[in-house]
C-alpha cells in the first residue's frame, strides 16, 4: 500500500530543492526524517514537513497494516518546477533586468516494505 503527499507553489527553485532531495532519496521514513533534521538548508524543513505529512496519510487510512515507521519507505520523491514569478528591477543607462523567482512543487510517495 502506498500514500502520497504533494506540495504545491513552494517559494523556493527546484534546483535548491534537489540538491536536499538527493541526501533523502530511497531511504525509510524514519531515515530520511533524521538526516533531514540536521540538514542546515531551507529545502529540509519543507521537505521533512512533506515526509511527516505523507506518512500520517499512511498511518491514518483503513487498509494500513500493522507496520513499524521504520518499514516505510520512500518510493518516490520529486520536485517540478512551478510558476515563475517576474520582477523587474532598474539596471543601468535605463534599462530594466528581469528577476525570476522560482517556484516548486513537491511529490512524495511512500510504500511499505515487501
Amino acid at each position: 500500500m502506498e500514500a502520497t503527499a504533494k506540495e504545491k507553489y513552494i517559494r523556493m527553485s527546484p534546483t535548491k530543492m534537489r540538491r536536499v532531495l538527493s541526501l533523502v532519496k530511497n531511504k525509510s521514513v524514519e531515515e530520511a526524517l533524521n538526516i533531514l533534521e540536521y540538514t542546515p538548508k531551507r529545502a529540509a524543513t519543507v521537505l521533512r514537513k512533506a515526509i511527516q505529512s505523507a506518512s500520517a496519510n499512511y498511518f491514518a487510512s483503513e487498509n494500513a497494516p500493522k507496520v513499524t515507521p521504520g518499514d516505510v519507505f520512500i518510493k518516490q520523491i520529486r520536485v517540478d518546477g512551478g510558476p515563475v514569478l517576474r520582477r523587474f528591477r532598474p539596471m543601468s543607462m535605463g534599462r530594466v533586468g528581469r528577476i525570476r523567482r522560482r517556484t516548486s512543487h513537491l511529490t512524495i510517495v511512500i510504500e511499505d516494505k515487501e
